[in-house]
């Protein structure tokens, strides 16, 4: 299927790495022109440089932290004189992994809890509010939120949960407002994803449980419909489908791109 995405630019927070190097290279080849951020300069560089030579499309990286709101604003209008005063797509991706406040209510530190909220809550409205301008005068656009399954359980991890939860209400709330101007936008649900920090994971894994690596994803694994880990260009290619004007009919919603992980049915 064509996705119809040649010509169109795209914006992805969090793209030096991990998922959201996975979606700017998809995009790329899909035919976009990319800009991705990260707080990190050598690691953006590295990534940018990248993509573009494999893709053979205009990939540029951007030095933001999102916890700043005119850092954003500076950030989307070098985004937008990049890409030819368009931004077609937003791909709000940046976090740390797995959040910060974790383990029992006695140890939550206050700052861990804001600092999360913060990047993940507040950095994707930044960013949402900066871009939304610029859809709305094209009359088209696509917001893409990256959540996590940690909204669907509690385990442990509190601000990785409240963050996740919280990202559900403000991706409806952006597909309502946004609507009438042709903009969608859905959140995904990535589960455990197989990245470049895997590897190392799950080999000292094994090296403390005195078991191998393939036993150490088979248990990894072994709550997900598919019985396998989801790498994340996988995850990407979801990604990427919501990013096209192929999803109209699909706004305000939820997607669980985890393999199947979890019991639960959800209405």
């Amino acid at each position: 299927m064509d996705l119809e995405l040649q010509g169109k630019t795209a914006l992805v927070t969090g793209g030096s790495r991990g998922i959201g190097k996975a979606i700017a290279r998809e995009l790329a080849l899909c035919g976009c022109t990319v800009v991705i951020t990260a707080r990190g300069s050598e690691a953006l560089e590295v990534a940018s440089q990248e993509i573009s030579a494999e893709t053979r499309q205009s990939v540029v990286g951007i030095v933001c932290d999102l916890t700043s709101t005119s850092g954003v604003n500076q950030m989307v209008q070098a985004a937008a004189n990049e890409m030819g005063g368009r931004i077609d797509i937003l791909v709000n991706n940046a976090a740390a992994p797995g959040g910060l406040a974790r383990g029992p209510l006695s140890d939550i530190k206050d700052e861990d809890v804001i600092n999360d909220l913060d990047t993940k809550v507040m950095g994707y409205l930044r960013c949402a509010r900066a871009v939304a301008p610029y859809m709305v005068a094209q009359n088209w656009g696509r917001i893409i939120n990256i959540g996590g399954t940690s909204a669907r359980r509690a385990n442990g991890n509190l601000s990785a949960g409240v963050r996740n939860a919280g990202l559900v209400n403000f991706t409806k709330y952006l597909a309502e407002d946004l609507g009438r101007s042709g903009i969608t936008a859905n959140i995904v649900h990535p589960g455990t994803t197989r990245t470049e920090r895997s590897a190392p994971m799950y080999e000292e894994e094994a090296r403390k449980s005195g078991s191998t690596v393939a036993e150490v994803e088979a248990r990894v694994a072994s709550g997900n419909s598919t019985k396998r880990i989801v790498d994340a260009s996988e995850l990407a290619y979801v990604v990427a489908f919501l990013a096209s004007p192929r999803s109209i009919a699909l706004s305000g919603e939820v997607i669980s791109a985890s393999g199947g992980a979890g019991l639960a049915v959800f209405h």
